[in-house]
């Protein structure tokens, strides 16, 4: 055996490589249905904290913050809030007012896209809540690690 290998809490990172899954595409149900059932942008982005305190409950910090890019999530919630912006201000762009749901009337009414412009801010929300909290999560178990860091040396 390979004594390079360690093996530590096989039991918790068994358990959060099969939730992780899981949990993500309940993450994303929540989001892309939010329109139609309560829920939505902002509770599916929320679930975000439970992945991240999943992933690092079962791989430790170290892997944790090397899949959950700081600067990735913070780009994304930049991008994200561009987006949500844009997609406001198309109702002023035709004449309309502000967050009005210029492309409504296509689909089916219960259909995953029947709500325009109200589907894509969900999203838009969704993601802005994803990176935003999963941000927090990271630096908070930043701070719990660095803790845990001193406490030992």
């Amino acid at each position: 055996m390979n004594e390079k290998i360690k093996v530590k809490n096989i039991v918790p990172r068994c358990g959060a490589d099969s939730l992780l899954p899981l949990m993500l595409v309940y993450m994303l149900y929540i989001i892309f249905h939010g329109h139609l059932s309560p829920g939505g942008g902002f509770q599916g982005g929320v679930l975000m904290a439970a992945v991240v305190t999943i992933l690092y409950l079962g791989h430790g910090y170290q892997t944790t913050a090397k899949a959950l890019s700081a600067g990735l999530l913070h780009d994304a919630e930049g991008f994200a809030s561009v987006i949500y912006v844009a997609l406001a201000m198309m109702g002023i762009a035709v004449g309309a007012q502000f967050c009005q749901n210029i492309i409504a009337g296509h689909g089916q009414i219960g259909d995953l896209y029947s709500s325009g412009t109200i589907f894509w801010m969900n999203a838009t929300v969704g993601l802005k809540v994803l990176t935003g909290v999963g941000s927090i999560a990271l630096l908070m178990l930043a701070l719990v690690n660095q803790r845990s860091e001193n406490e030992k040396g």
